[in-house]
């Protein structure tokens, strides 16, 4: 007995399962879709699909979802990106990469957002918060998409001996494939899960509430604020800290020299 027929799913439903599979990525279900990418392009080298037809199964899936995100970050704003940031396994990369990614090259970012995990969603999201006109984001994001897609189907097709290779050292065409892909998926979540555990516990330390810093503003004492948001989400919110100094997370260290000494120093953001 085996969970499921991994090769069943793949030699018989291929392009139904990557479609399928694809799409709850896209939704958000956190397991990374580029190794079925990869699969995917080593059966198309061993001609046993076709390099167009996964493509296109692929790229609409991906497009589905991604509609769907846009259209929740269009309609919901800025507390979509809050919920993605709860929930996402990359914590670090969640708005801020993001943001400035956005910043430099406006939808151009979508072209390589798919590549950067934690980025994917959140880029879609941004997108609509930021009312990013609907047929520049479809447009950006189908290249994206194919890119993205393309790039990893075209890598295993290239490569498919030796993914092929690796497949069978797994044993995921085996009888107990259901079991070693699921546990392949589960030790990917676990990493990610106590890596984002450890980046919050990150987050706790020194921490200060709202309440705490205006007692400690009202207090008198010499305090320093760094806003360390965007520039451009500061102008979208229209509300900063009063006195507060602006400040990328990126600057903080060559700009180190603007920071007073010997005095609380207070550092928000989104």
């Amino acid at each position: 007995m085996h969970l499921f027929s991994f090769s069943d799913l793949l030699l018989q439903h291929g392009y139904l399962f990557l479609f399928v599979y694809v799409l709850a990525v896209a939704i958000g279900l956190p397991i990374p879709a580029d190794p079925l990418l990869l699969l995917m392009g080593a059966m198309v080298g061993n001609h046993r699909y076709s390099f167009i037809a996964s493509l296109f199964a692929a790229v609409v899936a991906s497009l589905v979802g991604d509609i769907l995100w846009y259209e929740l970050g269009r309609f919901r704003g800025r507390s979509v990106l809050a919920l993605l940031c709860k929930v996402s396994l990359e914590p670090d990369t969640c708005v801020r990469k993001t943001e400035t990614a956005f910043s430099k090259r406006g939808a151009g970012a979508l072209l390589f957002a798919k590549f950067v995990p934690g980025m994917g969603l959140v880029s879609i999201s941004l997108a609509g918060v930021t009312k990013l006109q609907y047929w520049r984001f479809l447009l950006a994001d189908a290249a994206g998409c194919i890119l993205w897609a393309g790039s990893y189907l075209l890598l295993g097709r290239i490569f498919y001996r030796q993914v092929d290779a690796l497949v069978s050292l797994l044993g995921l065409f085996g009888r107990r494939a259901g079991l070693i892909v699921l546990t392949l998926i589960g030790l990917y979540v676990a990493a990610k899960y106590v890596q984002r555990r450890r980046f919050i516990r990150k987050l706790r330390i020194n921490r200060i509430t709202p309440d705490q810093a205006r007692v400690l503003l009202e207090s008198g004492e010499r305090v320093t604020i760094i806003d360390l948001r965007h520039p451009a989400e500061i102008e979208r919110e229209g509300m900063k800290i009063a006195g507060a100094t602006v400040l990328r997370p990126d600057d903080l260290r060559s700009r180190s020299h603007e920071i007073p000494e010997n005095q609380q120093i207070i550092l928000y953001c989104t």
